[in-house]
């Protein structure tokens, strides 16, 4: 098993998407990448705690490459937006990819010159690439926060698209 640590706007979306992938064993939705020790979400949401919103995903390598997690990871957010997604405007928003690995850190920058040579976005892609220092797990109610919270607003106009959106180019990677 491995583990890698993304950052791609609200973790919210993210561990619903991942969750369904084949291969991804576990999904935490948590914060990396700031100064401040042992974060709670309210010091992250204003930003000066340095922390990104992020997943740490566990998968099989056997079942799922480095660079399928990836595929979908630059899939399912706009990584040339810096410290942006959406409606969701901060660092702690930031398109960020945390490697556990320096064979990670290879996939991730091979990605990213891939994405570019093929002109996938019209934009620069602005993914930070960073080695994982210290994660720390969100307050349980961000945990699986999609599935259990289907009909809140922000999971019906943000989320839910884009799980049907991931749903419709990954059919054949999702978990039976």
């Amino acid at each position: 098993m491995e583990k890698i640590t993304l950052g791609g706007g609200c973790f919210w979306c993210l561990e619903a998407v991942y969750d369904e992938l084949r291969g991804v064993t576990d999904v935490v939705s948590g914060y990396t990448g700031g100064i401040t020790t042992n974060p709670s979400y309210k010091q992250i949401t204003t930003g000066t705690s340095g922390h990104a919103e992020v997943v740490q995903l566990t998968y099989d390598p056997t079942i799922i490459s480095t660079h399928q997690i990836l595929d979908v990871f630059f899939t399912i957010h706009d990584p040339t937006t810096l410290n942006r997604q959406g409606a969701d405007v901060g660092t702690q928003y930031r398109s960020a990819v945390f490697y556990h690995t320096d064979d990670q850190k290879r996939i991730t920058e091979e990605t990213i010159a891939e994405l570019t040579q093929n002109q996938m976005w019209a934009d620069r892609i602005v993914t930070e690439i960073t080695s994982l220092d210290t994660f720390y797990t969100a307050e349980d109610y961000h945990q699986e926060y999609f599935e259990n919270n289907p009909n809140a607003g922000y999971c019906q106009v943000v989320i839910a698209p884009k799980v049907a959106k991931f749903r419709s180019k990954f059919l054949a990677e999702l978990k039976k």
